[in-house]
């Protein structure tokens, strides 16, 4: 094996560090880890799906008459750890406010109690996805095959939970959380997008919905539809615009099919209809639909 001086890439990385928290203004980071775990949100939220389903996606030796003793456990182990992720990212985000934001552990406890009440609520709208998945697709044989197996249910599962801790105000984790879906299922979903309920995303791989998207219930997606923007503006710092809504609107029991991109601030009516490989970036009526032009005449829109 190569040897090498470890002691001289040591130092090397050690420098590399300094000259990009000076460039930052991050001179002042010590005395440990400053930011939330990857890791330890991936361990936090799999213990949250037990608790939400424990027949199904808890342990295998569980049984019906532990099953109480089994959630209330779990939910007291990862509401904990999820305690201590929230104090990271509160502190975090109270050190580099201009605005004097609340970093203490009360304010994580309280952001954590409030994540907590909703988990019913929660498990509620999940129910509805993994209905419209198995309603949706004839190769389900049942709900469990669905909420086992389907990639979509686990990105909506990940994406619910990432919601709400998006509407609490901590941005941080609940992107964690979206990038650890995306990585195991190929399905991007900023915690940012609004979702009502019903949503099935079938096969999956390969679908993108902005942050500022609006999706209302009974939508149905295929693989690799994106809603995205179409253009990103400038602030007046130079910067790219933060927060302003540029992802589309698809309202009530519209079917977008694969491949199709939808670009805008653009609303795609209820019931409307959105073929395979289009490019929309206009909006669609309800009830309208979009498909591939058959001649150089038109956009193929009905």
């Amino acid at each position: 094996m190569t040897s090498f001086d470890i002691a001289e890439l040591v130092q090397g990385l050690r420098t590399a560090r300094g000259e990009w928290r000076d460039s930052q203004g991050r001179s002042r980071e010590n005395g440990g880890r400053e930011l939330p775990s990857p890791q330890a949100l991936e361990r936090i939220v799999d213990q949250l799906k037990g608790a939400l389903f424990p027949m199904r996606l808890g342990p295998p030796d569980l049984r019906n008459e532990t099953e109480d003793f089994y959630v209330g456990h779990t939910l007291d182990a990862a509401l904990r750890a999820l305690h201590a992720q929230v104090c990271l990212e509160v502190r975090h985000a109270a050190r580099h406010s201009e605005n004097g934001a609340d970093g203490t552990p009360a304010r994580a406890s309280a952001l954590v109690r409030e994540f907590a009440q909703s988990l019913p609520d929660i498990r509620r709208l999940l129910d509805t996805d993994v209905l419209a998945a198995w309603q949706g697709d004839p190769a389900a044989r049942s709900v469990d095959e669905v909420l086992l197996c389907y990639p979509g249910v686990l990105a909506m599962i990940h994406h619910r939970l990432a919601h709400r801790l998006y509407r609490l105000g901590l941005p941080l984790l609940a992107r964690i959380v979206a990038e650890i879906a995306h990585s195991r299922t190929g399905i991007d979903i900023h915690p940012g997008a609004t979702i009502g309920k019903g949503f099935f995303i079938d096969h999956g791989t390969g679908v993108v919905i902005g942050e500022t998207a609006v999706i209302g219930e009974r939508v149905r997606l295929y693989q690799n539809v994106t809603l995205g923007a179409k253009r990103f503006p400038m602030a007046e710092d130079g910067h790219l615009a933060k927060g302003l809504p540029r992802h589309p609107i698809v309202e009530d029991d519209a079917v977008i099919y694969a491949g199709a991109t939808v670009l805008g601030r653009v609303t795609i009516g209820k019931g409307a209809v959105i073929g395979g490989n289009v490019w929309v970036t206009h909006d669609v009526p309800a009830g309208g639909s979009v498909a591939q032009a058959r001649n150089d005449e038109g956009r193929g829109v009905s």
